[in-house]
């Protein structure tokens, strides 16, 4: 049942897997991140609701780099591939 942490989600992993690098700063549970990660790993950190808005900024941006910051401490930038 793997596949119920990506209901809901706008686009499918394949295609952003495929165009986005995603990278997440900051401090998490008191811990400091600075680490690549999957959708899955986008997923789980903050939430599809979340993940749906900022992948959208990220498809329809023109710049090689989206930087969305959330007031939590946690920067996701999405890196065209």
């Amino acid at each position: 049942m793997a596949t119920t942490i990506y209901n809901g989600l706008e686009y499918s992993t394949k295609s952003i897997n495929r165009n986005f690098r995603i990278k997440v700063n900051g401090i998490v549970d008191g811990k400091k991140i600075n680490k690549l990660v999957g959708v899955k790993g986008l997923i789980e950190l903050i939430g599809v609701g979340m993940a749906n808005e900022m992948l959208r900024r990220a498809f329809n941006g023109k710049d090689d780099k989206t930087v969305c910051k959330l007031r939590r401490g946690i920067k996701i930038s999405f890196y065209i591939k």
